[in-house]
């Protein structure tokens, strides 16, 4: 299953993936950069500032930079990871940012239902800019 994370709702895209993965289908997510965040940007900016500068730099808790890590982050999120049945399904996921060479070409699985266009208030976030203000040095 390869999803294309163009405008859709990161929660919702996570929760399809996670399903997906624990059913035993690899999931491939593209374009994790352009997913989005919904809420007001000062709003969501603040609350993944806080997360960072919440404890200690040489414990944690670490909030990864980098698009595709902090998608695939929010999808492990979604699994119960600590398990046998929840490793092995984080294991089958795997994230991109743009479209890899080996992935262009391909079907994408649309998920109309995390469009961000449904929100209601139409106010979100895009991935790339709250990984920017993070500190990421995305392109």
């Amino acid at each position: 299953m390869i999803i294309d994370a163009t405008n859709l709702v990161l929660g919702r895209l996570a929760t399809k993936a996670a399903k997906a993965a624990l059913l035993g289908e690899q999931v491939t997510v593209i374009n994790c950069e352009k997913a989005v965040i919904s809420g007001k940007k000062e709003t969501v900016f603040k609350r993944y500032k806080q997360k960072q500068d919440m404890g200690i730099p040489a414990k944690g808790p670490f909030i990864l930079r980098m698009p595709d890590r902090f998608v695939r982050r929010i999808i492990r999120g979604m699994l119960p990871y600590k398990q046998p049945r929840g490793a092995e399904a984080f294991k089958r996921i795997t994230c991109f940012l743009g479209v890899p060479k080996e992935q262009e070409g391909k079907a994408t699985s649309v998920l109309a239902e995390a469009n961000s266009r449904k929100l209601p208030t139409g106010k979100f976030v895009t991935v790339k800019e709250v990984c920017t203000f993070l500190g990421a040095k995305v392109e």
